[in-house]
């Protein structure tokens, strides 16, 4: 059986046709499957409308969130619930083609644990081409892991690779990055990028900024040593500059006082980097803090799953 989760938050006007077409490319297939869709604390009719759609079949399972989590939240939640020997991550908005889904089996039931989706960029803007680029370039100079540019969630995992995420349990999760630390056989498969059915994005800037900075710190300390580095440059600087006076005092008997934009531009420069030094130690502190409280990863309002024992 293959189990697919699908992630939700104010999906309405597109969780109608996501399911009408996954559905039916798996029931013209003859597969076996059931389908979890995990509502992210939607504000709209997306609830109303799962419940509603999972009186007519028993294969749509749902999961409601009591409030936004976030979509780490909810594919770990699908993960969890999830009882296939294939599980499929996907979106709602239909940019996922459902269609892709029986190329992705096909692989997977040839031996590879993680079968991966990637997409080009055909259709996106090339201001949003040039930061992907740029974010994949910066970020795997940084991270432990191989991250890919067109790679994201949308993959089929065999239950042993899905059975290593469940695994890591840590509360400040970057999927991208749990995808490429498990290791397994992997297989790509390309398709064309497509645009979103209906409704509006989620991620906005802000979002996305935050994610990136996520996928930095989430999988090395390497920011903490730029600190380090910092700092031990800044120390060097100042040895030089101490030698350079010591030496104009040899030479000349005095030394010219500073003006004030050298008293500046040093205190601004050093404490510039003290501040970014300590903002990217509070942010590892910061996620050490969330860890150790141990707080579930979400709560779930209510859901039509038995739970595994």
């Amino acid at each position: 059986m293959i189990s697919i989760i699908v992630p939700c938050y104010n999906e309405q006007e597109v969780i109608r046709e996501m399911y009408s077409r996954l559905s039916g490319v798996l029931c013209g297939a003859g597969e076996d499957f059931e389908m979890i869709f995990v509502d992210d604390g939607s504000r709209d009719k997306t609830p109303a409308i799962l419940k509603e759609l999972s009186q007519g079949d028993k294969r749509l399972k749902y999961i409601f969130f009591s409030r936004n989590f976030g979509k780490e939240a909810a594919m770990l939640a699908g993960l969890t619930y999830s009882g296939g020997d294939y599980v499929a991550i996907m979106d709602a908005d239909l940019q996922h083609p459902p269609e892709l889904i029986l190329q992705m089996l096909d692989k997977a039931r040839q031996g590879y644990d993680q079968v991966i989706a990637k997409r080009n960029r055909k259709g996106d803007s090339a201001i949003k081409t040039f930061y992907a680029k740029m974010y994949y370039k910066l970020v795997n100079m940084m991270v432990d892991v191989k991250l890919t540019d067109g790679i994201g969630d949308f993959r089929v995992l065999s239950r042993k690779a899905v059975n290593a995420l469940l695994s890591m349990q840590e509360y400040n999760r970057f999927s991208k990055g749990l995808f490429s630390w498990i290791g397994f056989e992997q297989a790509t498969v390309e398709y064309q990028n497509a645009t979103r059915a209906a409704g509006e994005t989620k991620w906005s800037f802000k979002k996305l900024l935050q994610y990136g900075i996520d996928g930095i710190i989430s999988f090395n300390n390497k920011p903490l040593r730029i600190c380090l580095t910092l700092g031990a440059l800044t120390v060097g600087l100042s040895i030089a500059y101490l030698l350079y006076l010591f030496i104009m005092i040899l030479i000349n008997g005095a030394v010219d006082v500073p003006g004030y934009f050298t008293i500046i531009a040093a205190v601004s420069l050093f404490g510039g980097i003290q501040l970014i030094s300590i903002g990217i130690i509070g942010e590892y502190i910061g996620r050490i803090y969330y860890e150790v409280k141990n707080r579930p990863h979400y709560l779930v309002k209510s859901t039509n799953i038995e739970e595994k024992e």
